[in-house]
């Protein structure tokens, strides 16, 4: 077997690029007018600091519009616990513009830099600093582009003048921990609403978001490395604990409010709202349980609302990006799974079948709607993890909206205008190319990384459940010289999650691991996305045991194809993925030889309510649910190599997880590895933690699994 000398520096460069996403353009935005497209990127493929950039449709000319080096001076960003909460909630890891909104002529754009309100005049490509009452976070400009509304962190909604005059409270919270304007954690962390406050399409008042985090109860994420600093206290909802009191608000520009009236005790999550031309606000609200839901209507004047549509499941309702929403022509776009696939309707019309499974709706123009779409269970001619985009016509007919072949797509479009992003599983990074009315017209640069190691899954459908799986062999690998080889499984392996995807860049630390001398499997069983409804409900109240199921039959079911030892399967995770390694070899030993656990939700009775209640139910109404789906009552079958990582400062999966963990361990007397990243969170931005803990997962594994230790 050949040795692949470029994988020793791999780690670094991995860790540096923060996935290969830096450099990378992202975020696009387009003029209704198809003018210009709006996107963000930095200088190169290791500044993390993004600036804000358009490209003129007509020339394909890029410029920048905002570079936060200039408007900072050359300091360095200064955030607010706020601002970092909410890119902890989304994910961020990158610096400088990390987000901006567009008035409605997509002429100008607000953005938060340092907690500072900013605009840039896309036109002239000048950007200025407003005076506001920060630090403060999202900042929207109102469609005619005259006011520019912001939250702060002391939880105020304010609104200036777009030309820096006239700052003022629009509301102001009675008391600590309300907020107006901000999407409280529960909807940032498990809702993908991440926004509290929207502009009517007339630019004269807003709906707005009140969360009053009192009910919650408060847990401390201490820094024990530096027993000096005070923790920090967090509202945290765990299951079957209380939620955030949510309500919504039409605010005039003048001050007024009039609360939106819902029956809250019945429907208390705030999931989704709509506010555009084509009618009046759309509420979509859950009950707790989020078996039933509605879609209500708001009238501006006096705050009521009237039931549009009712719906139920008797497992769980699942929400999507872009709907519920209004056509211009008043026709309703929904998602739902009534007809036992997730189908595309719009007003009274289901427009999708069995052949596609729909994911989200991304545009809705005079006479479509363009949405996403993975293969439906009809559709056996796609490769696994495809994703393709589809436009539904004025008479219903469903039509391919842009080719992507075998790989997976993502697009924006407005004023006929498409921003398309394409990968595929042999090409590094992601290919951005700018349509207008189906020919491409430009392409934006990508200054990303090339990495150093070329990713070369091999997919396949496997066993009776024809799980999607992505298989790595190391590179030089030939059979007859080399023999079998020890597996290890690198799964997700849980709701939104999908790992097996046609793209190349996700697939670079399975191929890595692969080099280092294992056969990896990446393998999405039954509760990951983009296959049916029935595939996705199938883990109700049953995490434990379906999900380890499917990675048990996968690493058989390939066995019977590729160099597979059997005798020696270890299997790495991060957080969901963390709970199935080590929910793998202490359930099923036979099977698993060895685990890395990073970040595990040990106990769900410890995890937060709309995720966990959505899955196993009400802790106080099945607490035998929870019970079976802990792996704290395990401790004492482990008999196999285990290491657990924690970051000490996440807020998300908190160090109790593994902490309980540990000590149940020790209790049984059972040998395990616990490995504490003191100033990490749930994902693990640092580089030199990132780079270190790949290095310190394939070691542990190769001694525990009896391959020779790297050099």
């Amino acid at each position: 077997m050949t040795t692949d000398t470029s994988a020793a520096t791999f780690p670094r460069q991995y860790a540096r690029t923060l996935r290969y996403t830096v450099g990378a353009p992202r975020s696009f935005a387009v003029a209704p007018d198809g003018a210009r497209v709006a996107f963000l990127r930095s200088r190169s493929g290791t500044d993390r600091a993004n600036l804000l950039w358009t490209l003129d449709t007509a020339t394909g000319e890029e410029r920048i519009a905002a570079d936060p080096v200039a408007l900072l001076g050359g300091g360095e960003e200064d955030l607010s616990p706020a601002e970092k909460a909410r890119r902890e909630r989304s994910r961020e890891g990158s610096a400088g513009i990390v987000g901006y909104a567009l008035d409605g002529s997509g002429t100008q754009a607000a953005f938060a830099l340092s907690g500072r309100l900013f605009t840039a005049d896309l036109l002239t490509g000048m950007a200025r600093e407003l005076p506001a009452a920060g630090p403060l976070v999202d900042p929207r400009l109102s469609p005619d582009g005259v006011h520019v509304a912001y939250p702060n962190t002391v939880g105020e909604l304010r609104l200036s003048r777009a030309d820096g005059t006239e700052d003022r409270a629009l509301a102001v919270p009675e008391r600590a921990g309300m907020t107006w304007g901000q999407a409280e954690f529960i909807a940032q962390e498990e809702m993908n609403r991440d926004r509290g406050y929207w502009w009517s399409p007339e630019s004269d008042r807003l709906l707005v978001a009140r969360a009053d985090d009192a009910p919650v109860q408060r847990w401390w994420i201490a820094d024990p490395a530096n027993p000096g600093t005070p923790p920090a206290e967090i509202a945290y909802p765990a299951a079957g604990t209380p939620n955030a009191e949510v309500t919504l608000w039409v605010i005039g520009l003048d001050g007024s409010r009039t609360e939106v009236e819902w029956d809250r005790e019945a429907f208390p999550y705030l999931a989704r709202v709509h506010w555009s031309a084509g009618g009046a606000p759309l509420l979509l609200v859950q009950a707790r349980d989020q078996r039933s839901q509605q879609i209500r209507t708001v009238d501006p004047a006096t705050g009521a609302t009237e039931l549009l549509r009712a719906e139920r499941d008797e497992i769980w309702l699942d929400l999507f990006s872009g709907v519920p929403a209004w056509t211009p022509d008043g026709k309703l776009v929904r998602i739902d799974d009534e007809s036992q696939v997730r189908a595309l309707v719009v007003g009274e019309r289901q427009v999708t079948g069995d052949a596609l499974h729909v994911r989200s709706v991304f545009a809705i123009t005079d006479d479509s709607v363009l949405f996403s779409a993975s293969a439906g269970p009809a559709e056996i001619d796609l490769p696994p993890g495809w994703t393709g985009l589809f436009r539904a016509g004025p008479d219903g007919e469903v039509t391919r909206f842009a080719d992507n072949g075998d790989g997976a797509a993502s697009a924006v479009h407005a004023g006929g205008v498409t921003v398309l992003s394409t990968t595929s599983a042999t090409q590094a990074g992601s290919t951005v190319r700018v349509l207008r009315d189906g020919e491409v017209i430009a392409t934006i640069a990508s200054y990303a990384e090339t990495p150093l190691l070329t990713a070369r899954p091999q997919f396949r459908f496997a066993g009776e459940q024809c799980i999607p799986c992505a298989v790595f062999l190391p590179t030089g690998y030939e059979r007859e010289r080399d023999g079998l080889l020890p597996v290890l499984m690198d799964p997700y392996g849980g709701p939104h999650g999908q790992r097996v995807v046609q793209a190349h860049n996700p697939h670079l630390t399975s191929q890595w691991f692969a080099d280092q001398g294992f056969a990896v499997i990446v393998a999405d069983g039954r509760g990951t996305p983009g296959r049916s409804p029935a595939w996705e409900k199938a883990i109700a109240f049953d995490f434990a045991g379906v999900t380890l199921d499917d990675q048990v039959e996968a690493v058989q079911a390939l066995a019977e194809e590729f160099p597979l030892d059997l005798g020696r399967v270890g299997i790495r995770g991060w957080s969901y993925g963390g709970y199935l390694a080590a929910l793998a070899v202490l359930r099923r030993p036979d099977v698993f030889h060895a685990a890395v656990s990073g970040a595990p939700v040990t106990d769900f009775a410890l995890y937060d309510t709309h995720y966990t209640e959505r899955y196993l139910g009400h802790p106080a109404e099945r607490p035998e649910v929870y019970e079976a789906n802990s792996l704290i009552p395990d401790a004492a079958k482990l008999e196999r190599p285990l290491m657990i990582i924690h970051g000490l400062a996440d807020d998300n999966v908190v160090a109790a997880h593994t902490l309980r963990l540990s000590s149940a361990l020790l209790a049984a007397g059972r040998a395990h590895t616990v490995l504490p990243l003191s100033g990490v969170t749930h994902m693990t931005p640092q580089e030199e933690v990132a780079e270190n803990l790949l290095l310190l997962q394939v070691e542990f594994l190769k001694e525990s699994l009896g391959l020779e230790k790297s050099v």
